[in-house]
């Protein structure tokens, strides 16, 4: 009894060494959902001909700009002071919201500009880094700033600005309404800016 029970013994030694290799468990990386992004095309839009969401009425924001077809027109408000549009991504409950400002002259080019400047120092506290870069299509009197805002927690990663430096100015933003962790969001957030310089170099101001 005693050598058969020392026969098992080693049996089951044998048996446990050949399962486990001698290695310890090590918990699995942390990953993220795998995304796949619908390919990128193109439609115009000319905001002039887009139904306000309030009151039925034409949208009188006076430029054309050329929008994916994948995200959808899903609010148009105007005032006396602006019109906001706002393109939507509902896959992914992802926007990108455009704010036009007609310009009294030049004089209110700098007032527009310390508007967009305070909005985007609110997302100073938990970015990372602010990267500034400038588009230009002088044929068009289009001029503009982005910024793109890193940080895993900010509330929006792109901000940005365009003018023709004398009548319009557009202030825009990508917004995710979803809690923060642009580390997962990465795929979706770089398909957006994309759309959002498509945006700016293909617009034309009426």
């Amino acid at each position: 009894m005693r050598i058969k029970n020392i026969v098992i013994g080693i049996l089951a030694a044998i048996l446990l060494s050949a399962c486990g290799d001698g290695e310890v468990p090590q918990p699995k990386p942390k990953a993220y959902l795998r995304v796949d992004m619908p390919e990128q095309a193109y439609v115009t839009v000319d905001t002039v001909r887009v139904p306000d969401s309030l009151g039925g009425t034409m949208f009188p924001a006076p430029f054309l700009f050329e929008m994916n077809r994948h995200a959808l027109i899903s609010q148009a408000k105007s005032s006396r002071r602006g019109a906001t549009l706002e393109l939507c991504y509902p896959q992914w409950s992802g926007y990108v919201e455009l704010m036009y400002k007609p310009l009294a002259g030049r004089d209110d080019l700098q007032a527009q500009v310390d508007t967009a400047m305070r909005m985007l120092q609110y997302h100073y506290k938990v970015a990372t880094g602010i990267e500034e870069n400038l588009i230009q299509v002088p044929e068009n009197q289009v001029y503009a700033t982005i910024w793109r805002i890193q940080g895993r927690d900010v509330a929006s990663t792109c901000q940005f600005v365009v003018t023709d430096s004398n009548a319009h100015f557009l202030h825009g933003e990508v917004i995710i309404d979803q809690a923060p962790n642009n580390d997962s969001l990465a795929p979706v957030l770089n398909y957006m800016q994309a759309d959002v310089d498509h945006l700016i170099e293909t617009l034309r101001w009426k």
